[in-house]
Order: C-alpha cells, then structure tokens, then sequence
C-alpha cells in the first residue's frame, strides 16, 4: 500500500447511520477509523428523518412482551419483496442476514451506550395482512437527545424535522389535542418540556437527529476520526482490491490506505436530477427531503471500478402538498396523514380516485407515478371539506379554517360552496368529481371502501383517526366549504445503487466480490427490494449492514456459505 499519505485500518464515506455503526465495530475491536463525510454536517439525510429503525423481534419487544421471531421476519419480507429475480439487491440469504443481525446490532449499540427505546406499541407493519406482518411495532428509536453533550460538535450536528422537544410518538398524537384528553395533557407535556429547555439552555432534538447525536457522541467518545468537507473523490484499486481513498485536504488531493477495507455509505442520487431524469423519470430534486449532498457521486465511482447497479428506479416515496414557500421549508409539508383521515380523498385530474390512499408513503408515490403515465396524475388533488379542516392538520398548521391569505392568494388551497364549483377551479369535469365523492360516501355509509379497502389493515387504521369510529379513515365529504391541495411524489431518499452480498461486500455484473469495498445504506440497491415494509426499512439496513460490515473486515465474522 505505497503512495499513501496516511494509512488507516477501516475508511467510510458519509456520516450516516450506518458509517457510526461500523466505526463504533472496528474501534470496540481497536482498529483505526477514518470517516470522511463531503458536507459541512455529520449525519447525513438520517439526521433530517423521523430516525425510526425497523427492528423485527429488537430487545425492546420482548421487554415489553411483544411476540415476534426471526422466523415471522423472514417469512414477512419473503412475501413483501416476492419474486427477488427482479431485485438483485434483495436473496432471501441477504434478508435473513438482515433479520437475524437487526437485533443483535441494536444489543451492541445499547452496549456502547446510544440510549434507545421502543418507538411505539403501535406502530404496524406497512403490509400487516401479510404473513409474518406485525400489527403492533418492530420500530426503535433514539431517546431524546441534549446536543450540549457534544461539546464543540454540537454545531456540526445537521439539523433535524422536528422543532419541538417532542419524541416522535408524541409528535404523532400533538394534532389531536382538541379531540381528547391524552391530546391536551400531550400537548401541555411537551410545551412545559420545551419551557424547561429554554430555561436551563438545554438543546434537546429528537428523531434523527437525537439518532445521529447519539451515534456522533459514541463514535468521538471512542475515538473516530471524522473529518467534515473532505470528499472521496476517488476509490483506489490495486491488483482487483479497494486499497484507500483520494480526498481532499486543504484543497488538494489526499491520499488515504484502508489496510481492511472502504465502506460507502454517501447517501443516494436524490439530489441529481440527470440521474433522475435517466432512472426516476417524472420525479424532481425539488420535492426531496434529502440532504443538498444526496448527489450519487459514489454510485457513479462504484460503477467506474466495476460494481453493478440495480432497483436504481425504486424511491421511498413521501407524498408532499406545495404551499406557498414550500421550497424554504425543511422538511416539505408531508401529505401521508392528509388523506388518510376521514373526510378525505386523493383524485386524479380526471377527478377519479386511484388508490388506497391510507398505504404506506412508498406504495403512494409509486401508484401516483404510474397513474400518471396513462393518466394526468402530477400533481394529485386531495378534496376534503369542512370537517377536514376544522379537525386535523394541514400543510404544518394546526386544525382549523384560519390559514394564511397566500394559501388562497397564490391559489394553492382551493375552497368552494360546492363540489362542483370546486371541480370547476380545478379544471375537473363536475360531474366526474360529484360521482367520485358521491361514491365515496356510499363506501362511508356502508362502512366499506369497496373500491381500495381503505381502513381494512391495521396500518391504515393507525394513520387514521384514533377518535373517529367505527372505521378511524372513513369520513363522508358532504359538508361545505368543500377544499383541495396539490399532492406530488416526493421522497425521504432513492433506494437503488450497488448490489452487496450477505456480508456487506459489493459485487460486480458477474456476482464476484471488489475485494476491500462494502456498502450500506441507500447507497446500496435495498435488501427490501422495491418496497417499504415498515417505518425505520432504510435505516434499519444502513446500521446492521454497516454493523455486518465492519465485523466482516475486522475478521469478526465469516463470509456466508
């Protein structure tokens, strides 16, 4: 390993998840680490998300006697990913090396001392109906976190969605706080702890941030490396082996040796629209939630030396609306929940409905986009009335019909006296959009959405309405002023990128192993094929597989078979 100008047992591209995860391996077995991250931030798009982890049959479980077993895990992901023959990132050996080290992944970061917690007892499956699906919650999430504890890194720590003190659960239920008594004494208890906060000066983030916190603080307490603006640049190879690095050190090349390997894990392509443009074609940069240094240059380097990408068309979807001066908001207002309530409906520019539109973000998006290659579908009208609005959420803001004047102004929130003055602004026949919602109100009546099932799954019923019955997603639409949104197809990250085995390791076209180089994360075609089987199904990956990774390397661990 000559030419170097500093040599290093194990070297990661980016600071996510999984990046901590493997430093925290390699230093616990005293190897040296190097994590070299592009931005100005540790912590990658992780740091912006909600921070869940999908965990089947996690520590957290069975303290809380919560049944589960590898063996419902692997049958679960078996039926969700079907025919892996069209998701070369995804063998049934990769995902029962999956489920089989989620747990003991989450054991180890406990052991090194990332507090965690259960994200919820209810929090299903996104396909529960299917075997081995959980209707309760395999979610793990980090305990909040103070950022103070950082010291001098608490500023490089990228900013996380939530700008309350609130755990994610508790985020969840704040909307409800006029409709029950949990709600307010919800609210109450968050408000009191972001008083408190800024009382004592604490910092106190949640989500992931307080994930990445957490892992940032155990990665420098046991040593890490991590040197922020510094690229890779370049993988070196000699003789058919990843050897080192080139980076950049003030503002020249600098050439790092990995006696036991590189791990990527930089993030996807969402931030390059040409890769878009040639792998997600109708989809925008824009409408992303991922960090501005999400630009696939490594899936791009990857490929040079010879590893294969596939499922590089999937995305996790997130469906978003667009009001005025979305493009300033981070996170862009979500519109998961918007039509998943009662009193609420997602149509096409026909005025038709097409869709469960209480599935999980992943399926929407994916239904939108291909709606929209027969059928004008980019942007989605949500159509909700009156109830709608007096009772839940809209675009960030709190129920209720006081919303700001460029909302109507700039013509993003549409209102009407009638359904069919409302289909007239929207450019809709008024005949199709009265059949639609007349329709849907039958299904109400009924109890019954016999067209898309809404409200029959578990999942469906926890993104509906807890205080709304019998169904908590059926809501009939006949009370005026009637109003609608756009929704578009956006996304919390790609999903597609290099093939890796069991062990981490990226392969070629041929399916040999580029010695010396694995990969995690997103930058990796996903383990979950084309779909999102539960809430945490990209991070969860990102940690154990840079968890499996790094014990490979380090000799831990023996390569399958």
């Amino acid at each position: 390993m000559a030419g170097f100008d500093e040599t290093v047992d194990w070297v990661v591209a980016g600071s996510g998840a999984g990046s901590m995860a493997s430093a925290l391996v390699m230093r616990k077995a005293g190897k040296s680490v190097l994590i070299l991250e592009k931005s100005p931030f540790v912590g990658g798009t992780t740091a912006k998300s909600g921070g869940v982890i999908w965990v089947p049959n996690n520590r957290f479980m069975r303290e809380a006697g919560a049944a589960d077993s590898t063996e419902a895990a692997i049958a679960y992901l078996d039926a969700v990913v079907g025919d892996d023959s069209l998701t070369p990132g995804s063998t049934h050996e990769k995902r029962l090396a999956y489920v089989t080290e989620a747990p003991r992944m989450i054991d180890f970061l406990v052991g090194e001392g990332v507090q965690l917690e259960r994200a919820s007892a209810f929090w299903p499956d996104y396909y529960d109906e299917l075997p081995g699906g959980c209707k309760t919650s395999r979610c793990v999430v980090a305990e909040l976190f103070d950022t103070r504890a950082l010291g001098p890194w608490a500023g490089k720590l990228r900013q996380g969605f939530l700008p309350v003190p609130a755990r994610l659960e508790e985020g969840m239920k704040l909307p409800y706080y006029k409709r029950s008594r949990e709600g307010r004494r919800m609210f109450l208890k968050v408000a009191l702890r972001t008083v408190y906060a800024r009382l004592t000066g604490k910092k106190i983030v949640s989500g992931g941030a307080a994930l990445q916190g957490r892992m940032l603080q155990a990665a420098l307490r046991a040593g890490v490396d991590i040197r922020l603006e510094s690229p890779v640049r370049e993988l070196v190879v000699e003789d058919g082996r990843v050897t080192g690095v080139v980076t950049v050190k003030d503002g020249t090349p600098w050439r790092v040796g990995a006696r036991l390997g590189v791990l990527v894990n930089a993030g996807g392509f969402a931030r390059n629209q040409a890769m878009r443009d040639r792998y997600q074609p109708g989809t925008r940069v824009e409408w992303s939630q991922t960090a501005e240094s999400d630009t696939g240059d490594m899936h791009l380097e990857m490929e040079r030396i010879g590893a294969v990408l596939a499922q590089m068309g999937e995305m996790v979807g997130y469906q978003c609306t667009t009001p005025p001066g979305w493009e300033t908001q981070d996170p862009m207002p979500g519109a998961q929940s918007l039509t998943g309530k009662p009193h609420a409906i997602l149509v096409d520019q026909t005025g038709a409905r097409y869709m469960n539109e209480g599935g999980s973000y992943e399926l929407y998006c994916e239904n939108m986009l291909k709606r929209d290659r027969t059928v004008p579908a980019v942007p989605s009208w949500a159509i909700f009335d009156a109830r709608y609005i007096d009772n839940y959420m809209l675009a960030g803001t709190f129920p209720g019909r006081n919303k700001p004047k460029a909302w109507t102004a700039e013509g993003y929130l549409r209102q009407a006296g009638s359904v069919e003055e409302l289909a007239r602004q929207l450019g809709i026949d008024p005949a199709a959009l009265r059949g639609t919602v007349e329709r849907w109100n039958g299904f109400v009546d009924k109890g019954v959405d016999e067209d898309f099932h809404r409200g029959e799954r578990a999942y469906d019923r926890w993104l509906g309405d807890p205080f709304h019955g019998p169904n908590p997603t059926l809501g009939r639409i006949d009370t005026a002023p009637f109003y609608a949104v756009p929704v578009v197809p956006g996304d919390v990250s790609t999903y597609g990128g290099v093939v890796t085995d069991a062990c981490a390791r990226v392969l070629r076209a041929d399916g040999s192993v580029i010695a010396g180089l694995y990969a995690t994360g997103v930058t990796t075609a996903s383990v979950m094929g084309g779909v999102y089987p539960g809430a945490g199904a990209s991070i969860g990956p990102s940690l154990t597989f840079g968890y499996v990774a790094a014990r490979h390397a380090a000799g831990l661990a023996a390569a399958p078979g």
